[in-house]
């Protein structure tokens, strides 16, 4: 079996983490193999949002401890982090399509992480994060020192990163880890109409946007009121900018091509 499910329907790639024997933990083929699917997904004109999610009850346990007390199979954190979850961190933020992170299940360490990386984050009410790292004696990682105190502020990321508590979906929503938590009967349904709401909107603008936001993170404020103008009229060329007018004054909805 892949590790790595992947479907392409109306336009949403759904990338499905699938190891659920070891709650979809990752090892070295997974990692690589996420990436080569992010990729694929980044360049196929046919897909304008990507969904993450997980096969069974967890999303993803973080790092498949396995691999990294067996001899034979132990890459090393140098090239774990520098192979596996630092490129999955950097291609996530770097697509210029919304990424979607739909957390069925428990999200933990290097795994939580990277549901936070994600444009939009959708919680079934099972779902769990916890930065289980201290637990094992290791440091964040996955740029969850970065994300995590920018969503939830510095106080609380650093007390769940040194505690390692675990935050229940209703909890993080309202810390504002995530956009929202939903049913679990109503999960699949609620991500869906999330995807297929963003897969029908303007990529273009939605790419950009996100360029925005990545550069707010360190930019002045001089320095990003330049860089919205810029990317202002690059939108403006678009076509999806002359469609959405359109359909504006003429009253209609919208059919925008992602272009």
């Amino acid at each position: 079996m892949t590790s790595i499910l992947k479907t392409i329907t109306n336009n949403i790639a759904t990338l499905t983490l699938n190891r659920p024997e070891v709650f979809n933990s990752f090892n070295r083929e997974m990692a690589l193999l996420l990436q080569s699917e992010l990729d694929a997904a980044e360049k196929n004109p046919e897909v304008r949002a990507i969904v993450i999610t997980g096969n069974g009850k967890a999303f993803c346990a973080g790092q498949d401890l396995k691999e990294v007390t067996s001899p034979e199979l132990n890459p090393g954190f140098k090239k774990i982090l520098e192979e596996h979850y630092n490129p999955i961190i950097s291609r996530i933020r770097a697509i210029e399509k919304p990424v979607i992170g739909a957390i069925n299940g428990v999200a933990a360490g290097a795994g939580a992480n990277i549901a936070l990386a994600c444009d939009v984050v959708i919680a079934s009410e099972n779902a769990s994060f916890i930065q289980a790292f201290s637990k094992i004696g290791l440091v964040p990682d996955s740029a969850g020192t970065f994300f995590l105190p920018r969503l939830i502020g510095f106080q609380k990321a650093s007390a769940l990163m040194m505690l390692g508590d675990k935050v229940t979906a209703e909890e993080a929503e309202k810390l504002g880890m995530v956009y929202k938590t939903v049913a679990a009967e109503n999960f699949e349904e609620s991500v869906n109409k999330i995807a297929l709401t963003m897969a029908n909107m303007p990529t273009k603008a939605l790419g950009l946007t996100k360029r925005l936001l990545n550069n707010s993170m360190q930019n002045s404020l001089e320095e990003q009121l330049n860089m919205e103008s810029k990317l202002q009229i690059e939108a403006a060329q678009s076509e999806d900018y002359a469609e959405g007018v359109d359909a504006f004054v003429n009253k209609r909805k919208p059919n925008f091509k992602g272009k």
